[in-house]
């Protein structure tokens, strides 16, 4: 895996995590800098110092013994070096170093320690530094003896690593958390814009002045979203202000059209001008559908099971075979009327092609499915997105009995959107065709 792969797969997604990030990367990188000074600098040069100390003292009590060998001085050389050097030592006569050196336990405190050995008393010795914070041991090869040393750790182990480490560690820890209580005081106001605008692009309810604090980009940000939702309330207004004088001007002289034909009397020629008249009407009021939306609905709390069982029960009564399940209660911020009409719309098409109908709602998720199926001819999955187009139509005749007047998928699909979902077509299980409504919880 590349370095900018791996960068991109375990970058943290949320910006808390990547803020988080910035500040913990310096700070990482400042205390392995740290670190490495630390060793390379101060504990090479601790350790240098504390390991010529020792062998100055070994230096020293090696001079007392030559300059009084008698045995019976040796006591005293030795208990001196205890109470001035901290020394335990012992005269092994006979004994011969082997001049094999034994593999070093710790590198770093067996070179420096070597080294002054070397520069104070020749090279014939052997050290031990297997448990160097407890004892170190130092033998060191005379004319007929070994004379053994046991130094105490203290002597040539400074405790000031661990100081050192303890304090970089704590007060790394005490400024992550600073950090991460000051990046959580600044990322909390974007959270509630994004929770702002994620509600009105799905028509829930927004305080009428949203104000989300924090730094002043931020609040600018909040600033343009009220701009931005009063510009399209005021788009809708009017939209619906529009279409509402259209409609009235429109149904006024089919109103008018369908009085003279009513005073003409019966007959043939006049009853294909009343279904004419009545197909106008029908189709009008489909644009007018279209275009209008539901703009004009607050969205509230709502049971969708019983917005599914209204609809389900007014199609029973017109006749339609459907059977309909519902998964218990499913709680949803929706518009209820709109709902309704998106489900209506899905049925009718259901029904017009297919003789029996089915109804499956539940929660999946953080999503409530309407499943509707039918067991009609189904459409072509490459056909299966263009039916939501507007005004579009798989019968091509423009008879509206066989093909509808092409919106009401379109019509069903921008009320899911508005709500935050989406409607999917697939292949239905009893042969027909599956529409798949999804909303947001």
């Amino acid at each position: 895996m590349s370095p900018a792969l791996y960068i991109k797969r375990f970058l943290p997604r949320t910006l808390f995590g990547r803020s988080l990030l910035i500040i913990v990367s310096p700070l990482i990188l400042l205390q392995v800098i740290s670190t490495h000074i630390f060793y390379d600098r101060h504990w090479d040069t601790i350790t240098r110092r504390l390991s010529s100390s020792i062998a100055g003292d070994i230096s020293m009590v090696l001079e007392m013994l030559r300059e009084n060998p008698a045995p019976e001085n040796r006591t005293a050389i030795f208990d001196r070096a205890r109470s001035t050097f901290g020394f335990i030592v012992t005269l092994e006569p006979g004994v011969i170093l082997p001049n094999k050196k034994p593999i070093p336990a710790n590198a770093r405190i067996d070179h420096f320690l070597s080294h002054a050995l070397e520069e104070r008393i020749g090279p014939r010795f052997q050290i031990d530094t297997s448990s160097f914070k407890e004892q170190v041991v130092i033998d060191v090869q005379l004319a007929d003896a070994v004379l053994h040393v046991v130094a105490p750790g203290d002597r040539l182990f400074s405790s000031t690593t661990y100081i050192f480490i303890m304090w970089m560690v704590g007060s790394s820890l005490i400024l992550f958390a600073v950090a991460s209580i000051f990046m959580r005081n600044q990322i909390r106001p974007i959270r509630r814009l994004a929770l702002a605008v994620d509600s009105f692009g799905k028509g829930r309810p927004v305080e009428e002045d949203f104000r989300s604090g924090g730094a002043l980009e931020v609040r600018q940000a909040a600033s343009a979203f009220n701009l931005m939702r009063e510009r399209i309330h005021r788009q809708i207004r009017q939209r619906t202000d529009m279409l509402s004088g259209v409609s009235h001007d429109l149904r006024t002289p089919l109103t008018r059209m369908k009085l003279q034909l009513a005073m003409l009397g019966k007959s043939p020629e006049i009853d294909e001008l009343k279904d004419d008249v009545a197909e106008m009407e029908k189709m009008i009021e489909g644009y007018l559908t279209f275009a209008r939306g539901e703009g004009d609905e607050e969205a509230i709390e709502t049971d969708l099971s019983d917005v599914v069982d209204e609809v389900v029960a007014q199609w029973k009564r017109n006749g339609a075979t459907i059977d309909a399940h519902v998964e218990g209660r499913l709680d949803a911020w929706c518009r209820p009327n709109a709902v309704k009409r998106c489900l209506d719309n899905l049925i009718a098409n259901a029904n017009r092609y297919g003789t029996h109908v089915w109804i499956r709602a539940g929660k999946r998720g953080d999503v409530t499915e309407i499943a509707i199926d039918d067991d009609g001819p189904g459409i072509e999955e490459e056909a299966r997105e263009a039916v939501f187009r507007p005004f579009y139509r798989l019968d091509q005749s423009r008879n509206p009995e066989t093909g509808g007047t092409g919106l009401g998928l379109a019509i069903a699909r921008d009320i899911a959107r508005a709500h935050g979902g989406d409607i999917l077509m697939e292949t239905s299980p009893h042969g027909g065709l599956r529409a798949l409504v999804r909303l947001p919880l």
